[in-house]
This record gives C-alpha cells, structure tokens and sequence, in this order.
C-alpha cells in the first residue's frame, strides 16, 4: 500500500508531469476558471444514449441500507409522467418519495457524449459530473469502487464486474480499466476536442456500505485490516447471539460509513471548519485515485481537469492543504471547488474564507450570492431592495481574495436543490418549507411572471462577477421542487412526453401540465452566454453598481475602455435610469440600436448596454 512520505509526491509526478512548466501560482485559481461556464451533469438523468447497458435489479440499491429492488423492478420509461408510479413501486407502507430512490432511466456516459454537441452550440466550456464512481445508488456518493466509473455507465456491466474482480484495490499497480472507464476517458478527450474543461464530484468523507474496504471489516471485525479507515464505534462480539456492530454514518445515515478523521486539535462542530485529517492508509488510496483520474497512465493530456469536493467541511483542513499539494503536484492547471453549504440551516450560510485563502480550494460552490439574489430578483416573503442585495453582494465580494472571487462557481441549483423556475414560483425561505414538508408548496409549471423574474436573475447571473453555473435541463425550462424533484429526467426536443400531473401526486383533480423542451428558454441561455464570451469585460472586469434604489439595480463592468452597463427595473412601474454624461452605448439585451444620457426600463425588464 502507498505510504505518505515525502518521496510520495515525487513518485505521482513522474516524468510526463514535471514536462509541463507550471503556469498557475500554487496558490493561484487556474486562469480559465474565471472564464468558463459550467454545466452540471446528472449522468443517470442526462440521455440514455446505450440501452443495452440499463441497470438490472441486482446493479441497483436505495438507502438506507442498499435495500433490493422491489419484485417486477424495471427501468422506468424515460418519458414517463414523473407523479405516475410504477405498478412495482406500490408497495404498502412505501410512500412516493421512498420509492423515486429506486427509479433508473438509464442515463449513461454515451449519452453525454451523443449530446456534447448540443453542449457546444449552447455555448458550455466546462463540464461538473456528479459523482460516476461505482455505486450502487442513484446519487452515487455511496461508492463501491472510487476508482472505477459506475460500471452501468458504460458499455459492458458484466465484463466491467469480471475486470474488477481481478485487482487487489489497495494495490493501484493491479488496477485495471474497464470498459465503462475507457468510456469516460473517452469522454474527457472529446470535451477536451471542443474547448471544454472536465471535472469529477467525489465526496471522501464517507464510503458506502459496498466499499470493498467496508466489505471486509464486515467479514472481519476487527481482524480486518482495514477497521482503523472509519469511525467503528464496536465490533461484535460472537460469543453472543446479538450483533453489537457500530459506527459512525454520516450525519447518521447508515449507508454512508464516516471515514475516521485524526489529528483533530480544534473543536469539530457541523457547519464550521476544524484543524484535522483523515485517517492515513485511507488517504493514501484517495491519493491513489485521484492520481488516476488526473493522469491516467501518467499522462495529465488525458486526465480531467479537476474535482468538486463534496461536504468539504466535515473533512478537516489539514487535509484539504495536503490534497491541494499532490493535486497541484500533478497537474497545476487543475481546479478545486469545495461544497459549503450550511453553518446553521436554515438561516446561516457557511464563510468562504477559511477555505479560499490559496492553500485548499480555488473556489467553492457560491451559494451564498445566490439566496440573496433569489430575496431581490423573485417574488417572495422574504423581498429585500436594491440597498440590501448590494450590500449582501459586496459582503461576500468584499472578504476574498479577487482572484478566489472571480473564480467562483456561481451555483444558484443544483441536484440538491429546487430547480430555478420552482424555486422563483415559491414564496418560501431559501431550501427551507418546500414539498413535500409544505403542502402550499407550488410543483406546477410556473407562471408567466416567474419566467420574467427569472430573466432578471439571469441577466445578473451572466454579467456579475465569478464563473456562472447552469445545472442540466435548467436551460430547457424544467422545473421541480426539492431533491429528488430537480432530478427528473432531461426534457430533449426530440422526445415526446407523457404530460405531467399538475402540481403533484396528491392532485386530485386531474389536470396536467404539458411537458416539453422550451426553445425560447435554451435561446436565452445561449444569447446570454455568448455575450459573456464575447466581452472579456464580464469575465475579468471590475464591477460598480451606479444604481440601487427601492427595486431598482444598475451596475457596470469596466476593464480599460471597455464598459458595459447592466440595469433591472424588479418595480410595478416603468422605470428611468441616468447614463455617463458624454457616453453613447448600444445594447447587447433589452432593446436595439444605440441610446445615450438615459435609458427607459419597463417593468420587471433588463438592459445590457456597451460602451461605443
């Protein structure tokens, strides 16, 4: 088993990585962070693109503790009514929410690369896929293997089987690449081909309870050789007839076995970053594997092209500065992106800082200018004005490093959240109160005036500071309430879908809501996204608001003589705003031809005007 000494790094770079000069500061975000925009992928949910490799009933498993599939299991229909449930699902005592854990659509790896495409003509320049390691959930962070693809992502789930049996997996020399691996290696050259950058989602907190590791403490107790990896509170006994087994899960879910964390010297409290690390041989086969996928044969040209950490805040950060150092260490373009999330749900955030200060991650998933954005931008009861989005902006702005700040993955939803349209169509607090908790709680294609607020957000998403994010079918006009919801399969044009049970499962009054691919939504995202990379101004230029006043925002973004000028008018009524005296602009959003001293905004409008 690899040993963490100091010749370790030296051993992980080899001769193809010490080739390439580093051109990134080690404590520096790569420069193409700030450029692109990010695309996340929920590879189960993407595009079926290989039906010959659908999941099976013995491939799949739900929480809390890999359950079976139910009798009759199958794959559900990829157009299928989402509140319909399936005649296997109705299971006495099983409600409709347990039972969407052991839906499969068979989404795979050749479905993204069929629709990079797509991806290109969009305009996206940098994929994050949601955790493809092999797993047996939907949601993947309860890995099997970390260093295998899904095995059901890829073309041949029982060749990939018998591959795996082969290895020893605390012994990378043994490690072998499977079909589904070449797959997405595949993958990673292709998005490479178009421009794009790459990154994988891994959660190192936890395993899941068909870790191979795991496996074997099972079997073993505590003769294996691996019961000093996690947090095994006792072993069980044999003399007795009970099983005295325990451990630590995360956040208690059972499923998802807590890896021991060592060298704890600060207090550890959820939500708050601590001094600590994780338990040693564990971290050595994290490193293992993260050397893989960054340069897979020793060659970082074929590697990925980063991670995103999942719950980065229940590792300590001791851990965090020595996984920033073998990353750098092999590949100093590569970025790292932290998910902190909650200090205190459902009214505190966590701080950036501790974890952005150039020893740990470049970035991190910026919830945190989202919620106040949602409050000014959406119509909810928890409305702030322009004064107070302004200074909720500059608050974070004003506490990082610029170059962390324009780093920044700018997450406004994701697989965690609801989806933008639900989230703007709702009144309540920011992930808090949401169906099915709630019952007022709207599921239902949102209105006409939702879509015009969420317009306005997306103006701002596209022309602020920091790398805008766009999870999957977001751009196609999707909608959906909280997890599971946001993870309905993508609504692709040339599908035609069963429509959708207006507002849920609970409706009773037999009305639907049609479901389709929205051309005017996919248009937008895409005009927006070219004039963000059209005009290195909204990239690396400095921003000032010029205006905010009741529910009326302006602000401009300037770099040299380059200027651009963003105004919303969120009001009930038209609005005036005032130009740079001696300025002429043209718009690039809003309106045509050419103004100067002032511009006319109509209510719940956006501008986007350039300097000429």
């Amino acid at each position: 088993m690899t040993k963490l000494v100091p010749c370790f790094l030296l051993l992980l770079c080899g001769a193809t990585v010490s080739a390439h000069a580093q051109t990134t500061n080690f404590n520096k975000p790569p420069k193409w962070a700030s450029e692109v925009t990010w695309y996340q992928i929920f590879v189960e949910r993407f595009y079926n693109g290989d039906k010959n490799n659908d999941p099976h009933p013995e491939n799949i498993a739900i929480p809390p503790m890999n359950v079976a599939a139910p009798q009759g299991w199958s794959v559900t229909p990829w157009t299928w009514n989402w509140f319909t449930q399936e005649e296997w699902a109705k299971i006495p005592g099983r409600s409709f929410g347990d039972m969407l854990q052991y839906r499969r659509y068979g989404g795979d790896l050749r479905g993204v690369l069929n629709k990079l495409d797509y991806l290109q003509e969009l305009g996206i320049t940098a994929l994050f896929l949601n955790p493809i390691n092999d797993a047996p959930s939907l949601h993947k962070y309860d890995a099997r293997y970390y260093h295998h693809v899904d095995v059901n992502f890829g073309p041949d789930p029982v060749g990939d089987n018998k591959i795996i049996a082969t290895e020893d997996p605390r012994d990378p020399a043994t490690w072998k690449w499977t079909a589904a691996d070449k797959l997405f290696l595949k993958l990673v050259d292709e998005a490479h081909k178009r421009g794009m950058k790459i990154i994988m989602d891994y959660s190192w907190n936890h395993t899941g309870t068909t870790f191979w590791s795991w496996l074997d403490i099972l079997k073993n107790q505590q003769k294996s050789a691996y019961k000093d990896w996690y947090s095994i509170k006792s072993f069980d006994d044999p003399a007795t007839p009970q099983n005295e087994f325990d451990y630590e899960g995360w956040l208690n879910v059972k499923s998802l076995p807590e890896v021991k964390k060592v060298n704890v010297t600060t207090e550890r409290k959820h939500g708050l970053p601590y001094e600590g690390n994780i338990q040693e041989e564990f971290k050595a086969h994290v490193f293992d594997v993260t050397k893989r996928w960054l340069a897979p044969d020793g060659d970082i040209t074929k590697g990925i092209d980063g991670f995103r950490l999942d719950v980065a805040d229940q590792i300590g950060l001791g851990f965090w500065r020595d996984y920033r150092k073998l990353v750098r260490a092999i590949q100093p373009e590569a970025y790292l992106v932290g998910e902190i999330w909650w200090e205190q749900w459902p009214d505190r955030l966590m701080n950036p800082v501790p974890y952005t200060n150039g020893d740990m991650f470049d970035a991190v998933m910026f919830y945190q200018v989202y919620r106040p954005a949602r409050y000014f931008f959406a119509k909810t009861d928890f409305e702030i004005d322009a004064a107070a989005f302004k200074d909720s902006l500059e608050f974070q702005w004003k506490r990082l490093a610029k170059d962390n700040l324009y780093a920044m993955m700018n997450v406004a939803t994701s697989h965690d959240t609801p989806r933008l349209l639900t989230d703007f169509f709702n009144p309540n607090k920011y992930k808090f109160n949401t169906y099915p908790d709630n019952p007022a709680y709207k599921t239902n294609k949102p209105d006409a005036e939702t879509y015009k607020r969420l317009q306005l957000y997306l103006v701002h998403a596209f022309t602020s500071i920091g790398a805008p994010h766009i999870w999957n079918g977001e751009e196609m006009g999707m909608w959906g309430a909280d997890d599971p919801h946001p993870r309905k399969p993508l609504m692709w044009k040339e599908f035609t879908f069963e429509p959708e049970t207006k507002d849920n499962y609970r409706n009773k009054l037999n009305e639907f809501d049609a479901v389709a691919f929205n051309q005017q939504q996919f248009d937008f995202y895409k005009e927006l996204i070219a004039i963000r990379k059209a005009n290195p101004v909204l990239v690396s230029g400095e921003l000032e608001f010029i205006k905010a006043e009741g529910k009326l925002l302006g602000y401009r973004r300037f770099l040299g003589k380059d200027e651009i000028v963003v105004l919303f008018n969120v009001s009930n009524a038209k609005a005036l705003f005032s130009l740079t005296p001696g300025n002429s602009y043209r718009y690039l959003w809003g309106g045509k031809g050419t103004c100067k001293k002032s511009v006319s905004v109509n209510t719940l409008q956006s501008v986007i005007l350039k300097k000429i």
